[in-house]
Formats: structure tokens, sequence, C-alpha cells
């Protein structure tokens, strides 16, 4: 008999030990889950970003094309969405003066740069109400137009 009943004690205590450690594991698991999806959006923003800059630095005319970098990023992003995307393009002198892209330089070549801009809200599987964490991402890409 005294088997039995140090069996069920040992089934109880085992029970309310799995219910006070059950919801730290969901919560960690929670928040591995929130990583993972924050990385893989930041990952791909970034992509994006370094894509329409890429597209803008092939050529003067693509440099130009502030829709065309800002088509290539998005299109990039297969599967996200609310991302934007922002195309600037601007201009140097070779001594690192700025100057308007339709100006012209003394002394030098006028160097024409891109950048592009992509931001995206990542969604979470749990609030963190402690914590600021919005998961908005912005991931930034400069290049120079050849």
């Amino acid at each position: 008999m005294k088997n039995k009943r140090k069996d069920s004690i040992r089934t109880g205590t085992a029970i309310v030990e799995f219910a006070l450690v059950a919801p730290l594991l969901m919560f960690m698991l929670a928040a591995v889950l929130d990583g993972a999806m924050l990385l893989r959006y930041a990952t791909t923003a970034g992509d994006a970003a370094r894509s329409g800059a890429q597209y803008g630095s092939m050529s003067a005319s693509n440099a130009a094309d502030t829709a065309g970098m800002q088509s290539a990023a998005l299109n990039t992003a297969i599967g996200m969405t609310g991302m934007t995307a922002t195309a600037v393009r601007s201009c140097q002198c070779s001594g690192g003066s700025s100057v308007s892209c339709t100006g012209s330089c003394t002394g030098g070549k006028m160097l024409i740069y891109v950048q592009v801009t992509t931001r995206v809200t990542a969604p979470t599987v749990f609030g963190y109400s402690g914590l600021s964490l919005s998961g908005a991402i912005a991931r930034t890409a400069s290049m120079r137009a050849q």
C-alpha cells in the first residue's frame, strides 16, 4: 500500500511542476519564434534595399529612375506585405562636395550615388508589454552608379 501512495504523490508533484514550468516554456517558444520572424524580415528588407540600389547603380539612366529602384526593391521581397521603398539619387564632385545632379563639377568628374531605404513591420506572436518592441524594421543600401 505504501508504494501506491508514493506513486500518487510523485504523479501529483510532476503535474504541479509541469503547471509551473509550462507557461515559461511557452513564453520562451514565443520569444524564439518572434526572434526568427524579426530576423527573416530584417534580412529580406536588407536584401530588397540592396537589390534596388544595385538596379540604380547599373547606369546613370537607372540612377535617375527612382520608380524602377523602388520596384526592383519591392519585387525582391516576395511574401512581404506592407513593405515600402524609397529611392534617392545624389551627386558629388570627386573632392566630396555635394552638387546638383543637373550641374557640373569644376576640375573633376561628377559621381552619382543612389540610396534605397526599405521599411516593413514584422508581426509578433506575443505582445511584450514591458518592452518597446514595435517590430518596425528599416534597412538602407547605398551604391555609386557606374
